[in-house]
């Protein structure tokens, strides 16, 4: 048995059902003590993160806006997990995967809630004078030092979590798309993305969010734009798309011609893991970059943070869900609604791309190519954010200049390499960064319940009253 099978067997254990159940209960179990804040303070999260909000923290304590922390958070999160890791859930789950992805997304709004929420409130300042947060400051912090070994777990696969997951094996995607579509060679690739990394990555969490801030808005309206137009012109199809999602989220799939069927556990299997790797709630990423925040009270950020899990689950995946489901790419033989049959070996991006392809042609193909680079790219510099900080728990600042040389290598040689053995390792790093933050957070609860009841029984009562009297 070689490396590789070792680590399936490891990783079919620690992404098995009681992970899943361990992550979608604790979205549930945080949505109960909250009486679901994420759904009665939806709009107002996306008025601080998008409105006036920014400027009145302009002098609160923090690194950069309301605005760029989420746009920074949603470089690494938007990925191609959203264009790949849906169509994927779908062909394996049939249409009712993308029910419980939205399940685990709505949930998942109320755990990252709690994970910024705790990254403000127990946030450090280094000794460059910048802010460093995650669940190794809140759990070391928050529960103690006897804790501190759950804290440099974390810390420790995080930082590799993000040599692997979160930059080569995103380097290797945009190389196969760059070779596929405009034939580049790979070391080509690699080279344009280490020089490209590099004068990012060396400008610090500043550059890193301006340069956030502008990439995501342009990839965002690039794919949504196109997946939109797709609907447009099959807007008949939009209602009988949903009803096959809430249908088949609680029936099988019948197997017809080469479609083997879908049993219901496999939709809820493929939903509830899909959407975790998706929208990241849960792993503790988001707590890395929420506390570089401006913030006068941890609740602003926390809001801030939750409303990235809406956008990327609610929003881009069942977009990409949706037209694929429309063009018929979830099925060989074409599905219910388009009976178009397609070649069935096409899968993840591939299908994506195809099924862009099948009603806006070769433009629809280039969007998807785009997309991919753009949402692989911001990948790799926001998820260096999350490595660094993980990094500098574990060295010290001195460490990060090293750690980032290493970053980069990582980019180019992602590009060349064959990442099986990567992918593996990445994803039981991923695992291993979960489980010590829903830990933290199961303890911390009452902690999350304790600021959110001050801000808005005392801070956001008195803000209220302020603007009536100022109108």
């Amino acid at each position: 048995m070689d490396i590789l099978d070792i680590l399936g067997k490891i990783n079919n254990v620690l992404w098995g059902p009681p992970s899943l159940i361990l992550l979608f209960g604790t979205g549930l179990f945080l949505t109960f003590v909250l009486k679901g804040l994420q759904f009665r303070r939806l709009i107002y999260a996306f008025k601080i993160g998008f409105g006036k909000e920014d400027s009145k923290d302009a002098a609160a304590e923090g690194d950069v806006s309301h605005f760029k922390a989420l746009m920074t958070a949603l470089a690494a999160t938007i990925g191609n997990g959203n264009i790949a890791g849906v169509a994927t859930a779908i062909t394996l789950g049939g249409p009712g995967a993308i029910f419980w992805m939205w399940i685990v997304g709505l949930l998942g709004m109320a755990t990252k809630y709690g994970e910024a929420l705790l990254a403000v409130k127990y946030r450090v300042k280094n000794d460059k004078g910048e802010y460093s947060s995650g669940p190794m400051y809140y759990i070391e912090r928050g529960l103690g030092r006897k804790f501190k070994g759950l804290a440099i777990a974390f810390a420790l696969f995080g930082a590799f979590a993000a040599l692997g997951i979160g930059n080569s094996v995103q380097s290797n995607t945009i190389a196969d798309v760059t070779s596929n579509s405009f034939g580049m060679a790979n070391w080509v690739t690699g080279l344009i993305l280490v020089v490209l990394v590099s004068v990012i990555i060396f400008g610090g969490i500043q550059r890193i969010s301006t340069v956030a801030s502008f990439f995501v808005p342009i990839m965002a309206f690039l794919y949504m734009g196109g997946a939109l137009i797709i609907l447009i012109l099959n807007y008949d199809m939009i209602i009988p798309a949903f009803e096959l999602i809430f249908y088949y989220a609680f029936n099988p799939v019948a197997a017809a011609g080469g479609f083997l069927g879908i049993v219901v556990s496999e939709a809820i299997r493929n939903g509830v893991a899909r959407g975790i790797f998706s929208n990241e709630a849960g792993l503790g990423t988001a707590a890395l970059i929420a506390g570089n925040a401006r913030a006068d009270h941890p609740v602003k950020q926390a809001l801030v943070a939750m409303t990235g899990t809406f956008i990327v689950t609610i929003v881009v995946c069942t977009m990409t869900g949706l037209t694929l489901l429309i063009t018929g790419f979830w099925d060989p033989s074409g599905g219910v609604l388009s009976g178009v049959a397609h070649d069935a070996t096409l899968e993840g991006g591939a299908l994506t791309s195809a099924a862009f392809g099948s009603v806006l042609g070769v433009v629809g193909e280039y969007i998807v190519s785009f997309s991919v680079i753009f949402f692989g790219f911001s990948t790799i510099v926001g998820w260096y954010v999350y490595g660094e900080k993980c990094f500098e728990y574990l060295a010290g600042s001195k460490g990060i200049a090293g750690y980032r040389l290493v970053y980069i290598a990582a980019c180019g040689v992602g590009t060349v390499a064959n990442l099986a053995t990567v992918w593996a390792f990445a994803d039981m790093a991923n695992a291993l960064m979960m489980i010590p933050n829903l830990i933290a957070l199961l303890l911390l609860w009452k902690v999350i319940v304790a600021e959110t009841n001050d801000y808005f029984n005392n801070f956001y009562e008195a803000a209220k009253t302020t603007a009536k009297q100022a109108s």
